[in-house]
């Protein structure tokens, strides 16, 4: 479980009621995809499989390698991952990865890594790549589990607000709240680069510009016409933030609730923003979800 705290000044500073953030960036394994890939792996050991691989621009890597390694030094292997990351992957991210590549774990850097993804999936491993794969949507339930069991959000409405590439853990909480009947709204917010879900919302006229968001990077958007419907039944919306207002939701973070942090894992804030400078109808209980770096 990560906290959810409600940070009065900085809801007085962007105009609404109350606003918690949910700290998934505190997360054992580096972000929300800590929910999800250790479950997907779980599952696929079980059935069998010891080579994994996955292509990811970070923190889905990062949350694999972790547990690859946790899994491994309690003998429970032995397990292998192949990490496939782009030219431009994030320094600070490769980094982290190579600190955690040994015997079993390796970090690839590829021109093409979906390419190489595919070559590795033809050669026996087992992908983990999430947008492509409906088990990877059990690992997020803990997350709406956790929203939903706190009583005053599920009875009074809420809106949550999360960065969104893939969409899978959008849609997992998008299922989760309408299965069970809850008032709440899901709210993806994509980049300046990369907005192929927001675009079903509505159309984007900003700046032409490399996020500096780089974790949304799904143009494919195979869960669009999955999730859109979901999100619209919920009541909720899609937004597209450009360098701009991360920048501000980050300056906004940092001088009202003291957290200083990243563009990824500030995507949340910068939608809730963008909506309440829209006058779009928030309920009076907004989540932010703080994604990984």
């Amino acid at each position: 479980m990560t906290p959810l705290e409600s940070y009065p000044e900085l809801a007085a500073a962007v105009g609404m009621k109350e606003i918690l953030l949910k700290r998934e960036d505190l997360h054992p394994y580096g972000s929300h995809k800590g929910r999800s890939i250790p479950v997907m792996i779980d599952r696929y050991v079980a059935a069998g499989d010891r080579r994994f691989a996955i292509s990811s621009s970070g923190n889905a890597a990062l949350a694999a390698a972790l547990y690859v390694r946790e899994l491994n030094a309690a003998e429970k292997g032995p397990i292998e991952l192949d990490i496939f990351v782009g030219n431009h992957v994030a320094p600070h991210k490769l980094e982290k990865l190579k600190a955690l590549a040994d015997d079993s774990i390796r970090v690839l850097v590829k021109e093409r890594p979906l390419q190489a993804l595919t070559q590795a999936i033809d050669e026996g491993a087992r992908s983990l790549r999430q947008s492509t794969d409906d088990a990877a949507l059990i690992g997020y339930e803990s997350l709406a589990k956790e929203l939903a069991a706190e009583k005053k959000l599920a009875s009074n409405g809420t809106a949550v607000f999360m960065g969104t590439s893939s969409g899978t853990t959008a849609q997992a909480l998008a299922e989760y709240f309408s299965k069970n009947g809850l008032p709440i709204q899901v709210h993806i917010i994509q980049t300046s680069s990369c907005h192929p879900m927001a675009d079903a919302f509505e159309t984007y006229e900003g700046p032409d510009e490399r996020s500096t968001a780089e974790a949304i990077t799904d143009i494919t958007a195979r869960r669009k016409y999955t999730l859109v419907p979901l999100i619209k039944k919920t009541g909720g919306h899609g937004w597209v933030v450009t360098n701009d207002d991360i920048r501000l939701a980050q300056d906004l973070a940092k001088k009202h609730a003291k957290v200083d942090l990243s563009p990824n894992g500030v995507l949340g804030i910068a939608g809730a923003i963008k909506a309440a400078t829209a006058d779009f109808n928030l309920p009076s209980i907004v989540i932010c979800i703080v994604g990984g770096e």
